[in-house]
């Protein structure tokens, strides 16, 4: 209870935060801070990270952090032309097909956006409410995404307005990278700028 009034009071207040108080993780210019493991193509183009990837690619291409965070507020913008991405969290690397493991915050034009799927573990774990989405998101134009991890609780936020919320979930890990993500086996092209951190302590 303690972390869910946490998570209501944090939330709107770091959004009101001086943008000084906000980690910058994209610094517009290259992929200082990040790393790629193998699958599909990250590069900077006109100040905005893009990743692209054939169908042919069977791996999921991901761009990682070097760092690794415990409790946070992450927010970025992305825009999808083509494909399925999604925003990791908690990222632990592994030895499997996926070569991660953590939630993600689903980024892609379907009505699962914002959605939480747990890679390398339980798969889909909370869909936010279709008619919500289809109110709120705006498919194939930017749209902002605000995911807060504190302890056992996590939220996802679109434009501003929360989608999902999965409170009290013992089962989630507690620290790791943040990453982007390129699925497997699709045509993609997505695309992430204004990513910042702020990290609860």
């Amino acid at each position: 209870m303690r972390l869910l009034i946490l998570i209501t009071i944090l939330l709107p207040l770091s959004l009101l935060a001086d943008p000084s108080s906000w980690t910058p993780l994209f610094n517009g210019k290259d992929l200082t801070g990040w790393h790629t493991m193998p699958g599909g193509k990250w590069e900077i183009v006109n100040g905005v990270i893009t990743g692209t990837s054939k169908k042919e690619e069977k791996r999921h291409g991901l761009l990682v952090s070097d760092k690794t965070y415990n409790n946070i507020i992450l927010r970025a913008k992305f825009k999808v032309t083509s494909g399925d991405s999604g925003l990791y969290f908690r990222a632990l690397k592994t030895n499997t097909q996926v070569a991660i493991k953590c939630f993600q915050a689903e980024v892609d034009k379907s009505p699962k956006v914002g959605g939480l799927y747990e890679t390398s573990g339980r798969s889909w774990v909370k869909n936010p409410d279709p008619q919500r989405i289809a109110e709120i998101v705006k498919h194939g134009d930017w749209n902002q995404i605000t995911v807060s991890a504190i302890g056992d609780d996590i939220t996802v936020s679109l434009n501003g307005l929360t989608v999902t919320e999965l409170l009290a979930d013992t089962q989630c890990q507690k620290e790791g990278r943040i990453a982007l993500q390129l699925h497997g086996g699709e045509d993609m092209h997505v695309e992430f700028k204004d990513l910042a951190l702020l990290e609860i302590k």
